[in-house]
Protein backbone atom coordinates (compact mmCIF):
# COMPACT_ATOMS: atom_id res chain seq x y z
CA UNK A 1 0.00 0.00 0.00
CA UNK A 2 1.37 3.72 -0.84
CA UNK A 3 0.73 4.55 2.68
CA UNK A 4 0.00 3.30 6.03
CA UNK A 5 -0.43 3.92 9.45
CA UNK A 6 1.14 4.49 12.50
CA UNK A 7 1.86 2.13 15.75
CA UNK A 8 1.17 2.13 19.47
CA UNK A 9 0.12 0.23 22.65
CA UNK A 10 -1.97 0.97 25.22
CA UNK A 11 -2.01 -1.35 28.66
CA UNK A 12 -5.01 -3.52 29.62
CA UNK A 13 -5.19 -6.22 32.47
CA UNK A 14 -1.18 -5.83 32.35
CA UNK A 15 -1.65 -7.08 28.93
CA UNK A 16 0.29 -4.69 25.77
CA UNK A 17 -1.98 -4.17 23.37
CA UNK A 18 -1.26 -2.44 19.87
CA UNK A 19 -3.19 -0.27 17.61
CA UNK A 20 -2.32 1.43 14.46
CA UNK A 21 -3.92 5.31 14.11
CA UNK A 22 -4.50 6.47 10.52
CA UNK A 23 -4.02 10.18 11.96
CA UNK A 24 -6.61 13.17 11.40
CA UNK A 25 -6.76 13.68 15.39
CA UNK A 26 -9.33 16.48 14.77
CA UNK A 27 -11.47 14.39 12.79
CA UNK A 28 -14.49 12.33 14.45
CA UNK A 29 -13.30 9.32 16.00
CA UNK A 30 -13.97 5.59 14.28
CA UNK A 31 -12.64 2.34 15.36
CA UNK A 32 -12.17 -0.92 13.37
CA UNK A 33 -12.03 -4.26 15.21
CA UNK A 34 -11.39 -7.09 13.51
CA UNK A 35 -12.27 -10.97 13.90
CA UNK A 36 -11.11 -14.07 15.64
CA UNK A 37 -7.69 -15.39 14.26
CA UNK A 38 -7.47 -11.51 12.16
CA UNK A 39 -5.50 -8.75 12.59
CA UNK A 40 -5.94 -4.71 12.81
CA UNK A 41 -4.02 -4.56 9.28
CA UNK A 42 -7.07 -6.27 7.34
CA UNK A 43 -8.99 -3.04 7.93
CA UNK A 44 -5.97 -1.58 5.98
CA UNK A 45 -8.40 -0.58 2.53
CA UNK A 46 -11.38 0.41 4.86
CA UNK A 47 -8.97 2.64 6.66
CA UNK A 48 -7.60 4.21 3.43
CA UNK A 49 -10.80 5.00 1.96
CA UNK A 50 -12.09 6.41 5.15
CA UNK A 51 -8.85 8.55 7.06
CA UNK A 52 -9.37 11.85 5.20
CA UNK A 53 -12.73 11.84 7.16
CA UNK A 54 -12.24 9.96 9.89
CA UNK A 55 -9.65 9.28 12.67
CA UNK A 56 -9.57 6.09 12.21
CA UNK A 57 -8.07 3.55 14.69
CA UNK A 58 -7.90 -0.34 14.62
CA UNK A 59 -6.75 -2.11 17.53
CA UNK A 60 -5.54 -5.71 17.56
CA UNK A 61 -7.47 -7.62 20.24
CA UNK A 62 -5.15 -9.83 22.84
CA UNK A 63 -3.17 -12.73 20.99
CA UNK A 64 -4.01 -11.39 17.66
CA UNK A 65 -1.57 -9.49 15.42
CA UNK A 66 0.98 -7.98 17.68
CA UNK A 67 -0.48 -7.25 20.65
CA UNK A 68 0.30 -9.63 23.78
CA UNK A 69 -1.02 -13.05 24.06
CA UNK A 70 -3.07 -13.58 27.30
CA UNK A 71 -0.50 -15.52 29.93
CA UNK A 72 -3.21 -18.16 31.10
CA UNK A 73 -3.88 -18.92 27.58
CA UNK A 74 -8.01 -17.72 28.35
CA UNK A 75 -9.85 -15.40 26.30
CA UNK A 76 -12.94 -15.11 27.75
CA UNK A 77 -15.45 -12.33 25.73
CA UNK A 78 -15.86 -10.20 29.17
CA UNK A 79 -11.67 -9.63 28.80
CA UNK A 80 -12.30 -8.72 25.02
CA UNK A 81 -14.87 -6.08 26.27
CA UNK A 82 -12.83 -4.97 28.79
CA UNK A 83 -9.85 -4.29 26.72
CA UNK A 84 -12.16 -2.44 24.33
CA UNK A 85 -13.58 -0.46 27.12
CA UNK A 86 -10.07 0.36 27.97
CA UNK A 87 -9.34 1.72 24.77
CA UNK A 88 -11.90 3.91 24.48
CA UNK A 89 -11.53 5.62 27.87
CA UNK A 90 -7.32 5.71 27.44
CA UNK A 91 -7.76 7.70 24.13
CA UNK A 92 -10.83 9.50 25.38
CA UNK A 93 -12.34 8.18 22.12
CA UNK A 94 -16.39 8.42 22.99
CA UNK A 95 -19.08 9.03 21.63
CA UNK A 96 -17.29 6.89 19.35
CA UNK A 97 -18.15 4.89 15.66
CA UNK A 98 -17.39 1.31 15.92
CA UNK A 99 -17.68 -0.83 12.28
CA UNK A 100 -16.49 -4.46 13.81
CA UNK A 101 -16.07 -8.17 12.10
CA UNK A 102 -17.10 -11.40 13.65
CA UNK A 103 -15.53 -11.67 17.46
CA UNK A 104 -15.30 -8.03 17.13
CA UNK A 105 -18.21 -7.66 16.22
CA UNK A 106 -19.49 -9.38 19.14
CA UNK A 107 -17.45 -7.21 21.31
CA UNK A 108 -18.40 -4.19 20.46
CA UNK A 109 -22.06 -5.17 20.79
CA UNK A 110 -21.61 -6.00 24.62
CA UNK A 111 -19.63 -2.92 24.68
CA UNK A 112 -22.56 -0.91 23.56
CA UNK A 113 -24.89 -2.14 24.93
CA UNK A 114 -23.05 -1.46 28.45
CA UNK A 115 -22.31 2.22 27.24
CA UNK A 116 -24.91 3.43 24.90
CA UNK A 117 -24.07 6.60 25.58
CA UNK A 118 -20.14 6.44 24.04
CA UNK A 119 -21.28 4.96 20.64
CA UNK A 120 -22.43 7.14 17.72
CA UNK A 121 -23.09 4.84 15.38
CA UNK A 122 -22.37 0.99 14.99
CA UNK A 123 -21.71 -1.22 12.28
CA UNK A 124 -21.58 -5.41 12.85
CA UNK A 125 -20.60 -7.70 10.53
CA UNK A 126 -21.86 -11.23 11.52
CA UNK A 127 -21.24 -10.30 14.97
CA UNK A 128 -24.16 -11.80 16.99
CA UNK A 129 -22.14 -15.07 17.60
CA UNK A 130 -23.82 -18.54 17.30
CA UNK A 131 -26.89 -18.95 16.25
CA UNK A 132 -29.85 -20.40 18.06
CA UNK A 133 -29.72 -23.76 16.60
CA UNK A 134 -26.07 -23.55 17.64
CA UNK A 135 -26.68 -22.53 20.83
CA UNK A 136 -29.72 -25.05 21.58
CA UNK A 137 -26.97 -27.92 20.65
CA UNK A 138 -24.59 -27.01 22.52
CA UNK A 139 -27.40 -26.32 25.82
CA UNK A 140 -28.53 -30.17 24.76
CA UNK A 141 -25.02 -31.48 26.40
CA UNK A 142 -24.32 -31.57 29.52
CA UNK A 143 -22.54 -28.96 31.64
CA UNK A 144 -19.61 -31.68 32.66
CA UNK A 145 -19.41 -32.86 29.28
CA UNK A 146 -18.36 -29.50 28.06
CA UNK A 147 -16.58 -28.75 31.05
CA UNK A 148 -14.34 -31.89 29.99
CA UNK A 149 -14.45 -31.47 26.58
CA UNK A 150 -12.94 -27.71 27.12
CA UNK A 151 -10.27 -29.18 29.27
CA UNK A 152 -9.03 -31.95 27.15
CA UNK A 153 -8.96 -28.97 24.04
CA UNK A 154 -6.96 -26.49 26.40
CA UNK A 155 -4.77 -29.90 26.89
CA UNK A 156 -4.61 -30.66 23.41
CA UNK A 157 -4.07 -26.77 22.29
CA UNK A 158 -0.91 -26.76 24.96
CA UNK A 159 0.84 -28.94 23.38
CA UNK A 160 -0.38 -27.65 19.92
CA UNK A 161 3.23 -26.00 17.86
CA UNK A 162 2.38 -23.09 15.88
CA UNK A 163 2.14 -24.30 12.48
CA UNK A 164 5.55 -23.35 10.39
CA UNK A 165 4.98 -22.51 6.63
CA UNK A 166 8.50 -22.83 4.82
CA UNK A 167 7.51 -20.00 2.73
CA UNK A 168 5.30 -17.24 2.27
CA UNK A 169 4.20 -18.76 -0.69
CA UNK A 170 2.79 -21.38 1.02
CA UNK A 171 1.27 -19.77 3.73
CA UNK A 172 -0.62 -17.40 1.17
CA UNK A 173 -1.80 -20.72 -0.20
CA UNK A 174 -3.57 -21.47 3.21
CA UNK A 175 -4.69 -17.93 2.88
CA UNK A 176 -6.37 -18.23 -0.43
CA UNK A 177 -7.82 -21.59 0.64
CA UNK A 178 -9.52 -20.13 3.84
CA UNK A 179 -11.50 -17.53 1.64
CA UNK A 180 -12.03 -18.15 -1.72
CA UNK A 181 -13.53 -14.91 -2.50
CA UNK A 182 -10.17 -12.79 -2.02
CA UNK A 183 -8.52 -11.38 -4.68
CA UNK A 184 -4.35 -12.36 -5.15
CA UNK A 185 -3.83 -8.71 -3.70
CA UNK A 186 -5.76 -9.13 -0.59
CA UNK A 187 -4.80 -12.76 -0.25
CA UNK A 188 -1.58 -11.43 -0.27
CA UNK A 189 -2.02 -7.98 1.99
CA UNK A 190 -3.57 -10.10 4.65
CA UNK A 191 -0.65 -12.42 4.82
CA UNK A 192 2.01 -10.51 4.62
CA UNK A 193 0.36 -8.49 7.58
CA UNK A 194 -0.81 -11.41 9.72
CA UNK A 195 2.05 -13.72 9.68
CA UNK A 196 5.84 -13.84 11.47
CA UNK A 197 9.17 -14.95 10.56
CA UNK A 198 10.64 -17.78 12.72
CA UNK A 199 14.69 -17.71 13.78
CA UNK A 200 14.72 -20.65 11.24
CA UNK A 201 13.48 -18.98 8.24
CA UNK A 202 9.90 -20.79 8.56
CA UNK A 203 6.63 -18.50 8.99
CA UNK A 204 3.94 -18.50 11.51
CA UNK A 205 0.48 -16.67 11.99
CA UNK A 206 0.37 -14.42 14.43
CA UNK A 207 -2.34 -15.42 16.51
CA UNK A 208 -2.04 -17.54 19.48
CA UNK A 209 -2.63 -21.25 18.96
CA UNK A 210 -5.14 -21.10 22.47
CA UNK A 211 -7.36 -18.51 20.10
CA UNK A 212 -8.69 -21.72 18.57
CA UNK A 213 -10.33 -23.24 21.94
CA UNK A 214 -13.56 -21.17 22.85
CA UNK A 215 -14.71 -21.27 26.64
CA UNK A 216 -17.87 -23.64 27.48
CA UNK A 217 -19.23 -21.20 29.60
CA UNK A 218 -20.43 -17.19 28.51
CA UNK A 219 -22.87 -15.07 29.81
CA UNK A 220 -26.59 -16.07 29.69
CA UNK A 221 -28.38 -15.84 26.54
CA UNK A 222 -30.72 -13.53 28.23
CA UNK A 223 -28.27 -11.52 29.20
CA UNK A 224 -26.77 -11.00 26.25
CA UNK A 225 -29.87 -9.95 24.53
CA UNK A 226 -30.65 -7.31 27.41
CA UNK A 227 -27.16 -5.58 26.43
CA UNK A 228 -28.36 -5.95 22.77
CA UNK A 229 -31.77 -4.01 23.80
CA UNK A 230 -30.14 -1.61 25.66
CA UNK A 231 -27.90 -0.09 22.55
CA UNK A 232 -29.57 2.87 21.44
CA UNK A 233 -27.40 4.27 18.37
CA UNK A 234 -27.80 3.50 14.71
CA UNK A 235 -27.01 -0.16 13.75
CA UNK A 236 -26.49 -1.91 11.19
CA UNK A 237 -26.18 -5.38 11.30
CA UNK A 238 -24.31 -7.34 7.74
CA UNK A 239 -24.60 -10.73 6.70
CA UNK A 240 -23.18 -12.78 4.04
CA UNK A 241 -25.45 -14.73 1.67
CA UNK A 242 -23.13 -17.53 1.41
CA UNK A 243 -21.67 -17.37 4.79
CA UNK A 244 -22.22 -20.22 8.01
CA UNK A 245 -23.33 -17.09 10.16
CA UNK A 246 -26.95 -17.49 10.88
CA UNK A 247 -29.00 -14.00 9.48
CA UNK A 248 -30.63 -12.66 12.56
CA UNK A 249 -34.11 -11.13 10.33
CA UNK A 250 -34.48 -15.14 10.01
CA UNK A 251 -33.48 -16.70 13.05
CA UNK A 252 -35.45 -14.21 15.50
CA UNK A 253 -32.86 -12.19 16.96
CA UNK A 254 -33.53 -8.80 15.46
CA UNK A 255 -36.23 -8.37 18.14
CA UNK A 256 -33.67 -8.05 20.91
CA UNK A 257 -32.35 -4.33 18.88
CA UNK A 258 -34.49 -1.61 19.06
CA UNK A 259 -32.67 0.37 16.53
CA UNK A 260 -30.76 -2.21 14.19
CA UNK A 261 -31.13 -2.71 10.41
CA UNK A 262 -30.28 -6.10 8.77
CA UNK A 263 -28.54 -5.94 4.86
CA UNK A 264 -27.30 -9.17 3.48
CA UNK A 265 -25.09 -9.72 0.62
CA UNK A 266 -25.27 -11.37 -2.28
CA UNK A 267 -22.21 -13.43 -3.32
CA UNK A 268 -20.26 -13.06 0.01
CA UNK A 269 -19.23 -15.11 2.74
CA UNK A 270 -18.17 -14.46 6.42
CA UNK A 271 -15.61 -11.75 5.51
CA UNK A 272 -18.03 -10.03 2.71
CA UNK A 273 -15.94 -6.68 3.77
CA UNK A 274 -13.24 -8.32 1.60
CA UNK A 275 -15.39 -10.03 -0.40
CA UNK A 276 -17.89 -7.49 -1.46
CA UNK A 277 -15.17 -4.59 -0.58
CA UNK A 278 -16.88 -1.71 -3.69
CA UNK A 279 -20.21 -2.72 -1.73
CA UNK A 280 -19.82 -2.69 1.15
CA UNK A 281 -17.88 0.24 1.50
CA UNK A 282 -20.87 1.86 -0.66
CA UNK A 283 -22.94 0.61 2.20
CA UNK A 284 -20.89 1.76 5.39
CA UNK A 285 -20.53 5.57 3.67
CA UNK A 286 -24.28 5.81 3.12
CA UNK A 287 -24.59 4.56 6.73
CA UNK A 288 -21.72 6.88 8.60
Amino acid sequence: MASGPTSHSFISQRLKLHYVDWGNDDAPPLLLVHGGRDHCRSWDWVAERLCDRYHVIAPDLRGHGDSAWSPDGNYDMDAFVYDLAQLIHQLDLAPVTIVAHSMGGNVALRYTGLYPDNVRKLVAIEGLGPSPKMLAERAAKPVADRFRQWIEDKRQAAGRIPKRYATLDDALARMMAENSYLTPEQARHLTVQGINRNEDGSWSWKFDNYLNVWSGFDMPQDDIASLWAAIACPTLLLYGADSWASNPEKDGRLKHFRTAKVIEFEKAGHWLHHDQFDRFMSTLEEFL
